[in-house]
Formats: C-alpha cells, structure tokens, sequence
C-alpha cells in the first residue's frame, strides 16, 4: 500500500466517491487530491485533499500570512476502513503542507475525534484565519452541519504505531481485487457511452 498524487484521469473516480461518501467538492481539482493504492492489486483504497485558502490582496502589505492550508474530503473506501489507509493519506497531505512552506494545517470537520489521534487540537473559531470563517459557515450549511474547526502545526504531527502496522499489512480480508480500469474511471457512463460529468475539458 502507498499514497501518491492524483492523475488528471482519475478526476471522475475521485467525483464518484467524494458524491457516495458525501463529502465537500467545492472548488473541485484532482491535481490537489492523494489516493491510497494497493501495490499488489493496483486498487484504489483512499484518498484527501489539500485546499490553499488565499487572502485579499489589500491583506498582502500585513504580517499575516497570504495563504492557509487546509485539509479537508478524506474518504476511504469501505472495504478498506480500519486498516491505516486514511491515516497515511493524512501523513502524506501533511507532508505536502510542510513541503509547500505552511507550518499550520486547518481542518473544518465534525469528525474531531480521529484527527485527534494525529496531533489536531480544537481551535476556536475566533482564532480561524478569515477564508476559513467563511469557508466554515458554507461547510456548515452543507455536507457538515457539526463542523468545528481544528489546527495542527506541522511539525507536530504523529502517526499511532497501530495505524503504520495496519497500513503494512493491508488489505486484510479484501478478497475482491481488481487490475483493471473501468469505464468509470475515465468519466464514460457504460449505458449510454456519454461522459457522465462536465468537467471543464
């Protein structure tokens, strides 16, 4: 099992999921998304997003930063859950925040209690940069109702040991493998041989 960058050919497969799982597609890109692959089988696992939040441009002349990361449209795929996977998609989005220059990574969820585990502590919303105010009021109005934010400084993070154990050894019981693309994964609706999303291209 590794993670590594998205393919633009995957953007359709990355729609499909993030829909089925209800998650946020808001200013959608896949360049800007990670999957988790099995090595073995080549099947897709997992996957998260970096977002970069810019601030105005009448911001620029301050000593605030110009630019907030945050992490946001984890999902790992059921047959996979409880086995590391998101866990190292989260290692890896934290890693490429680190690589970009942030020392913070914000996440607006609901679901607090699993990043905890890796070091996020809950932050109050006064202390939230201003895009990601507003990017929490239209969360909350959304796919996450309960969303509260949470802050990690980079250099803090923290992998459990049980969660590196599991990501080694999956899959676990996952007997359905599958080496080939399907017609979804390249945006084509195999009942009727039409795109199934407009994805700007």
């Amino acid at each position: 099992m590794y993670v590594r960058d998205a393919k633009n050919r995957e953007e359709v497969w990355l729609l499909d999921h993030i829909e089925s799982m209800g998650l946020d597609e808001t200013a959608f890109r896949s360049r800007d998304y990670v999957i988790a692959v099995d090595e073995l089988s080549n099947e897709k696992a997992g996957f998260g997003r970096i977002r970069i939040h810019r601030v105005s441009a009448d911001r620029d002349e301050s000593d605030e930063p110009t630019e907030y990361c945050e992490l946001t449209s984890i999902g790992v795929l059921e047959g996979w859950r409880g086995q590391g996977v998101g866990a190292h998609v989260i290692e890896r989005l934290i890693e490429y925040a680190s690589d970009e220059g942030f020392d913070t990574v914000y996440t607006l969820t609901g679901e607090g209690s699993y990043l905890a585990q890796f070091g996020f502590r809950r932050i109050d919303e006064s202390n939230l940069p201003d895009p990601l105010q507003t990017r929490l009021e239209s969360k909350r109005e959304g796919v996450d109702p309960d969303a509260v934010p949470y802050a990690l400084e980079v250099d803090r993070f923290r992998m459990p040991a049980a969660l590196r154990e599991a990501f080694k050894r999956a899959p676990e019981g996952d007997d359905e493998v599958s080496t080939d693309d399907a017609p979804e994964d390249f945006g084509i609706d195999p009942d009727s041989a039409t795109y199934k999303y407009d994805t700007g291209g």
